[in-house]
């Protein structure tokens, strides 16, 4: 068990189980990774906002990538945000005013429409950022948001699905099991958010060698929601944020969350540990969520060559 902590918080391994297999989160995902931000780009600690026109999206490789990452493939997206399990959703205009275009990896603006969102600029790498504001408060007792992004094309296919011919137009298509509203998982990429709630519940995955007690920056893990859509996350120090370096996933919800880690330059994955748990080179490691009622945090660590 480890004793480490971050900002007070504790780790409660008795609020999750684990279990070790091989394999990866969906090929059909776009590259790179999306994720909440102030206007400016600016990260919040441990994703809570204090209200909600407060939050951004932002994409791009993401926090903590290094130069070679890659960012969101180029086109033009739509985003919706709903309740962790995706079934509810709460953002409340039409999809055609939710759209945004990607260009050389990252936001370049949103597309012109009559009801397009403010955008911001992020200080950075002069990302376009977007608001996700108007949406309704979440329903999940844990206060969890979860903001989904999918290339418009998918997200046409998928509302096609659930018999909506134009779903640009309508601001719901539907709700199927594994078609949230338009937005297949496997097609998407999601993050989590918190607003005016306190505890919060991540999981970090850190990276090392043998030998050497300093850990890694740059190093991708991918997670895979409780939906089945997936996000790139990066190990990186920030400690204004408290952020030590690790890749970590902010405000999971209850359920079952993959981290998975492949290998990739800097790292030839020898082994991923949790306690007493091991699997030997690159693989999967699945964490249940089952108790909301306590800040946590859950560390999984990547041996590397």
């Amino acid at each position: 068990m480890k004793s480490l902590t971050r900002a007070g918080l504790v780790v409660v391994l008795a609020a999750t189980t684990l279990s070790f297999q091989t394999g990866t989160a969906s090929a059909d995902a776009p590259s790179g990774a999306i994720f909440t931000t102030l206007a400016d780009g600016t990260e919040v600690n441990f994703n809570h906002f204090d209200a909600k026109p407060d939050v951004y999206l932002d994409g791009g490789p993401g926090p903590g990538a290094p130069q070679h990452a890659a960012g969101l493939d180029d086109g033009t997206y739509v985003y919706q945000v709903t309740d962790p399990s995706g079934k509810v959703l709460l953002s409340t205009d039409p999809a055609r005013c939710r759209q945004f275009v990607v260009t050389a990896g990252i936001i370049s603006g949103v597309v012109d429409t009559d009801c397009e969102h403010v955008t911001g600029l992020d200080v950075d790498h002069g990302a376009t950022t977007v608001q996700l504001f108007p949406f309704l408060d979440t329903p999940n007792n844990g206060g969890v948001y979860k903001v989904w992004a999918t290339r418009v094309g998918d997200f046409l296919a998928g509302c096609a699905e659930l018999g909506v011919a134009n779903g640009l137009n309508v601001v719901d298509c539907g709700n199927a099991p594994g078609n949230r509203h338009g937005f297949v998982p496997a097609d998407s990429k999601t993050d989590n958010f918190k607003v005016d709630e306190d505890v919060i519940i991540e999981i970090d995955t850190r990276f090392y060698r043998p030998g050497d007690p300093n850990l890694i920056d740059g190093l991708a893990v991918t997670w895979t929601d409780t939906n089945g859509a997936s996000n790139r996350k990066w190990s990186y120090y920030a400690p204004q944020l408290d952020v030590n370096h690790e890749a970590h996933v902010e405000a999971v919800e209850a359920g079952t969350h993959r981290i998975s880690v492949a290998h990739q330059p800097g790292c030839q994955v020898l082994a991923i540990d949790h306690g007493h748990k091991h699997v030997n080179g690159a693989g999967s490691v699945d964490v249940k969520i089952t108790n909301l009622g306590r800040s946590a945090t859950i560390f999984i660590d990547v041996l590397c060559a």
